[in-house]
C-alpha cells in the first residue's frame, strides 16, 4: 500500500443520500459499519457512516442514529445536493458513496477503499464486471440505456469505465476538491465521472453486485429523463465533440461552396457529378460558416472556463491554442475580417453605381462579402467573451498558470 492510514482521526467517510428511506435505512447502515469493522480489522482505519437527509418526514433521522450513523440535515433538495453536503460535513480523507435503498452493498466498497490506498484516486464499481440480480435493472437500461451511454462515455472521454451510471464509488477527498462538482440533482453521479475523465484522474474499477431496491414504493431515478441528464452533461464538458468538431465540418463545407462557386463566377451552375451548385448555394456555405464561427468561439471559451476551474487538463494542441489566444489577437482577426468584407462588398456597391444601377449579377460575391462582414463582428466580440471567462485577463492563456 503507498498510503497506509490508520491515523486514528477519521479515515474513511461512507456517505448515504436520505429521503424517506425508513424501509431500507437500518439495513444500509448496519452493513456499512461491517465494512468499516473489516477496514479496521485489516488495516487499523477508523470509519463512520454519514446519513445526509434531505428533509426525511418517516422516521429516517432516528433509524440511522440508532444504527450509529451520523445525521447531516442538508435542507437543499436533490441527489447531488444531498451528497456534496454529506462529503461537507464528513472527515474522512476517503469518501465513499452508495444509495440507502439496498441496492448495493457496502461490504464491497472494502476493495475500492484498499484501491485508494494504493494510489488510485477514484475508484468506480462495475456491475457489468460484477453481478446483476434478476429485478434488480430493466431490461432497457441492461441491455439498451447503460451499454450505449457508457460507450459514449469511452469514445468521447477515453476512459476505459465500463460502467458509468454505478452508484457505489470511492474518491479521495482531495480528488473530490479540486473537481468542484456542483450538480444538484441526478447528473452529480455524471459529473464526477466526466470531470474525473477530463482531469485525467486515476480511475480504478473493481466489480460489484446490484440487488433489486428494497423499497416498496417506487425509486427516485427516472431512466429516461436522468439518462438525457447524463447524454447531455458528456457533451457540454466536451467541446471538442460538441463545438469543435461540428465546427471545422461546417467550416470544410462552407469554403468548399464558396470555392467552387466564386471559382466559377461565370458558371449558373456549378456540376458536381449529377448535383448542381449554384446560386442559393452560397446562402447555405454562408449558414455553415457562420455556424461553424460561434462553435469554434464557443468551444474555445468552453476550455479556457474547464482550464480555469481545473477539471480540465488540456491537450498539447489545446495548450498551444490557448497559449496563444488574446484579445487582441482575436480582435485584429475579427476586425481584418471585417474590412475585408465591408471593402469587398463596397466594390460590388461601387461596381454597381458605376453601371448606372444595371441590373446586378453579384449574388455570390454579395453572400461572400457579408458573410466575412457576420464573421468578422462574431470573431471580435468572441475576444471579450474568452477574456471575461479567462478570468478579464486580456491574454487567455493565464488560465494555464
Amino acid at each position: 500500500m503507498r498510503d497506509f492510514v490508520g491515523s486514528g482521526q477519521v479515515d474513511v467517510s461512507i456517505v448515504m443520500p436520505c429521503l424517506n428511506e425508513a424501509e431500507t435505512l437500518g439495513d444500509c447502515v448496519r452493513v456499512a459499519q461491517e465494512a468499516i469493522d473489516t477496514l479496521s480489522r485489516k488495516h487499523s482505519i477508523v470509519g463512520e457512516v454519514v446519513i445526509a437527509d434531505n428533509g426525511s418526514t418517516d422516521g429516517s433521522q432516528q433509524i440511522a442514529l440508532a444504527g450509529g450513523a451520523r445525521v447531516v440535515d442538508i435542507s437543499e433538495r436533490g441527489y447531488g445536493a444531498a451528497l456534496r453536503g454529506g462529503f461537507a460535513e464528513a472527515e474522512g480523507r476517503y469518501l465513499v458513496m452508495g444509495d440507502s435503498d439496498c441496492s448495493y452493498d457496502f461490504r464491497e466498497a472494502v476493495p475500492m477503499v484498499e484501491k485508494l490506498m494504493g494510489g488510485a484516486e477514484f475508484c468506480m464499481g462495475s456491475r457489468f464486471k460484477g453481478e446483476i440480480k434478476p429485478g434488480a435493472m430493466p431490461w432497457k437500461n441492461r441491455y439498451i440505456g447503460n451499454p450505449v451511454l457508457s460507450g459514449i462515455l469511452r469514445l468521447l472521454y477515453r476512459t476505459p469505465i465500463s460502467d458509468s451510471h454505478c452508484g457505489l464509488r470511492a474518491i479521495r477527498r482531495d480528488t473530490y476538491t479540486r473537481l468542484n462538482l456542483s450538480a444538484d440533482g441526478m447528473e452529480f453521479a455524471s459529473e464526477m465521472v466526466l470531470k474525473s475523465a477530463l482531469a485525467q484522474v486515476d480511475i480504478a474499477e473493481v466489480p460489484v453486485t446490484l440487488s433489486p431496491d428494497g423499497r416498496s414504493r417506487a425509486p427516485h431515478l427516472n431512466p429516461w429523463r436522468d439518462g438525457l441528464r447524463h447524454l447531455f452533461y458528456m457533451f457540454m464538458l466536451c467541446p471538442t465533440w460538441l463545438f469543435l468538431a461540428p465546427a471545422a465540418l461546417l467550416a470544410t463545407f462552407g469554403l468548399a461552396v464558396f470555392a467552387m462557386l466564386l471559382g466559377n463566377p461565370d458558371a449558373e451552375m456549378v456540376r458536381l457529378g449529377q448535383l448542381g451548385i449554384g446560386d442559393h448555394w452560397a446562402v447555405v456555405a454562408a449558414s455553415a460558416m457562420i455556424i461553424a464561427s460561434q462553435s469554434m468561439i464557443a468551444g474555445t471559451a468552453t476550455l479556457v472556463l474547464g482550464v480555469r476551474e481545473k477539471y480540465l487538463k488540456p491537450t498539447a494542441r489545446a495548450r498551444r491554442w490557448i497559449a496563444r489566444s488574446s484579445l487582441s489577437t482575436w480582435l485584429v482577426a475579427g476586425l481584418s475580417l471585417f474590412a475585408i468584407g465591408l471593402i469587398w462588398s463596397g466594390s460590388i456597391a461601387f461596381g454597381w453605381m458605376q453601371s448606372g444601377y444595371a441590373e446586378l449579377h453579384a449574388m455570390r460575391s454579395l453572400i461572400a462579402a457579408f458573410t466575412l462582414i457576420v464573421i468578422g463582428a462574431q470573431t471580435g466580440f468572441g475576444g471579450f467573451l474568452l477574456s471575461i471567462v479567462a478570468g478579464n485577463k486580456l491574454r487567455h492563456g493565464a488560465v494555464l498558470g
